[in-house]
């Protein structure tokens, strides 16, 4: 599976805000955003959209859609 599923840290960048920012703003913790940020885990596609709220972006803007694997005509994954 794909490591580098979101681009959170980098629309962090793009708006001039802070991990630490987006944690508040979402009232999680600090290191949870801090894993969003590395690619180390995803957050769950609620969060992801309330993400995508706050920044003022939409959830394509947040995902990297050409490291998720390709999917046959079965639903499988090739």
């Amino acid at each position: 599976m794909a490591k580098n599923l979101n681009r959170i840290k980098a629309v962090l960048a793009d708006k001039q805000r802070t991990n630490k920012w987006l944690a508040e703003q979402l009232g999680k913790d600090p290191a949870t955003v801090s894993k969003w940020c590395t690619n180390s885990s995803q957050p769950p596609l609620e969060t992801l959209m309330q993400i995508a709220r706050v920044l003022g972006v939409t959830a394509d803007d947040l995902l990297r859609l050409e490291e998720l694997p390709a999917i046959g005509a079965r639903g499988e994954l090739l």
